[in-house]
């Protein structure tokens, strides 16, 4: 099989688009919506129009169709800007995923074709107050009532939780069952009984939603079930292998920020009488960040061309999004470094690189967790 690393002209194309985009629209904007701590929604409408929002839904049901290399060469331009504004799109197609995975063609009808009508987003709600990265250690229950379930319970830090059209929600029948008792089902914003109160104080990604999802007596039909009753766990699993790809999409993009700040600022500013970019210590920090780029991409890709092939690709989204969220935030680190006293005020943007940075870090899976599919991928061969 050759190996070919150039992008076809249609993913060039796509790419210049979503470089436009960042730079027309979000940049801009970007500083005022993480103080106010507000989703933009201008900036939600615009993705909408240029057909970036929800673009993995395929054309079938509306969508452009994304593959995942599509989906990495758009995010990573897309979090160059912000990376709390790109979480809100990559946090719509985790919500999304699910329903591509394991729904029904009526399902996928009924809850994806009226994300590609009007600006609306998705969202996937699997972590609760307690249980972190002990997944299957559900407390949220659905009890089955005829033809539909009971849902009570509360989840946790749920990107767009408050702005969705609905919500992939993960329960248990059965908490003894663990992973074998979870089910997946799609509420839908306004059933009642369904409460979505947005979590302040967030250190960085502050344009994206944060919420705590509160379920008390919601009825949802059994036609909202994806798959079957003890399969909610392998759709979850399934879908952060996939969507973990985007995460480390979306850092590269916040180190190669990291890498354009400091270089610009180096080149600018003078200590002993010349530039700092011509002393050997910025010369090696700028070195180091550009080694991690470029092989946090390389690798990124490689995870996306296996989930593209349907290949195997759990460890490899693993290895991407702890690799390329460890070099980004080292990246930012560096950036302020080189920046000095500046790059710990608001006046220059690299503070917020590392704020919303550290969160590639620890959600959709820490990077502990991420180790740990990694040591069992070895472990199993």
């Amino acid at each position: 099989m050759p190996i070919d690393f150039s992008l076809t002209e249609e993913q060039r194309q796509l790419q210049a688009l979503a470089r436009r985009f960042a730079k027309e629209v979000i940049l801009p904007v970007a500083r005022e919506y993480d103080e106010k701590e507000e989703v933009p929604w201008p900036v939600i409408e615009k993705l909408h129009e240029v057909g970036l929002l929800n673009a993995i839904i395929p054309e079938a049901y509306g969508g452009m169709g994304l593959k995942m290399l599509d989906e990495v060469i758009v995010g990573e331009e897309l979090a160059y800007a912000c990376m709390g504004i790109y979480t809100i799109p990559m946090a719509s197609d985790l919500g999304i995923t699910p329903v591509l995975l394991a729904g029904t063609e009526e399902q996928k009808e009924r809850f994806l074709r009226p994300l590609t009508e009007k600006p609306a987003l998705a969202a996937f709600a699997l972590s609760e107050p307690g249980n972190g990265s002990d997944a299957a250690a559900l407390k949220t229950r659905a009890i089955r009532q005829g033809d539909h379930y009971v849902l009570n319970g509360t989840k946790m830090w749920i990107s767009n939780g408050g702005e969705a059209e609905w919500v992939v929600v993960f329960a248990t029948v059965n908490p003894e069952l663990r992973h074998k008792g979870v089910v997946a089902l799609v509420v839908e914003k306004g059933t009642p009984g369904f409460k979505a109160i947005k979590i302040h104080g967030k250190m960085g990604q502050r344009a994206s939603g944060t919420y705590e999802l509160v379920f008390e007596d919601v009825r949802v039909p059994v036609e909202n079930r994806l798959g079957e009753e003890g399969e909610g766990f392998k759709i979850a699993m399934n879908t952060l292998n996939k969507t973990r790809i985007p995460v480390a999409a979306g850092s590269v993009g916040v180190a190669r920020r990291a890498l354009d700040e400091a270089r610009k600022y180096a080149k600018e500013r003078e200590a002993f009488g010349q530039p700092i970019a011509n002393f050997q210590a910025i010369q090696f920090k700028l070195a180091d960040m550009l080694i991690g780029i470029e092989t946090a991409r390389m690798y990124t890709y490689y995870a996306a061309w296996l989930a593209d092939q349907g290949l195997p690709h759990a460890h490899a989204s693993a290895i991407a999004k702890a690799y390329a969220s460890e070099i980004a935030f080292e990246a930012a680190n560096q950036a302020i470094q080189i920046h000095g006293g500046y790059g710990y005020v608001r006046e220059f943007p690299v503070e917020k690189l590392l704020r919303d940075v550290k969160l590639n870090q620890i959600y959709e899976g820490t990077n502990e967790i991420q180790r740990l599919i990694i040591a069992r991928h070895i472990l199993a061969e």
